[in-house]
């Protein structure tokens, strides 16, 4: 299901960027100053890596590192997954949940040109909720109450429109009238 919109149309233009050299310690405080859950790294205007908060707990925190005389290149993800400007937001949509993140540094002719964010893709296109989530982990997903038969809403997976009520059937859910 395409949407028309490109991810040009949602992304964040002015992604915040810092060198491979620059210290955890730096990054942190400036993911704090521009209220941010991450740091694109980048080196001669390429794209270098990302850094995110899951990094800074797993990779510095938990591991008792000194942020201050860490360099982000040594524990940011350097294997990022990315988007062109130009792809569909629903192209986005599909690979941010088949890869499980919930960032994309958008790229153009190896520049970076900006940063989708789940949130940017939400704030334009609510109704794609559902694909956006449909592969995220829940924790303990049984013990809430979602998905229960004729209780979730969302969009018809026949008919595509949005119904208050969705019930299970065949494996995928629908709404009352396609259910019938």
């Amino acid at each position: 299901m395409k949407t028309g919109l490109k991810v040009m149309d949602a992304m964040t233009r002015s992604a915040v960027t810092v060198s491979p050299e620059t210290s955890v310690f730096e990054c942190a405080k400036k993911m704090k100053e521009e209220r941010l859950g991450s740091l694109i790294i980048q080196e001669k205007g390429k794209l270098s890596g990302i850094l995110s908060e899951q990094d800074l707990v797993h990779k510095i925190i938990a591991k008792g590192i000194n942020p201050k005389k860490t360099p982000v290149k040594d524990i940011m993800t350097s294997e990022v997954v990315s988007i062109s400007p130009e792809k569909d937001i629903t192209d986005a949509i599909l690979k941010m949940s088949l890869m499980n993140v919930r960032r994309l540094p958008v790229v153009e002719d190896s520049n970076i040109v900006g940063i989708l964010t789940s949130k940017d893709i939400l704030k334009i296109e609510p109704q794609l909720f559902e694909v956006l989530v449909d592969k995220m982990e829940l924790r303990e997903e049984k013990r809430k109450p979602i998905n229960r038969i004729g209780e979730r809403e969302g969009i018809c997976e026949l008919c595509g429109n949005y119904a208050n009520y969705l019930f299970e059937q065949d494996e995928i859910m629908v709404c009352k009238y396609c259910k019938e």
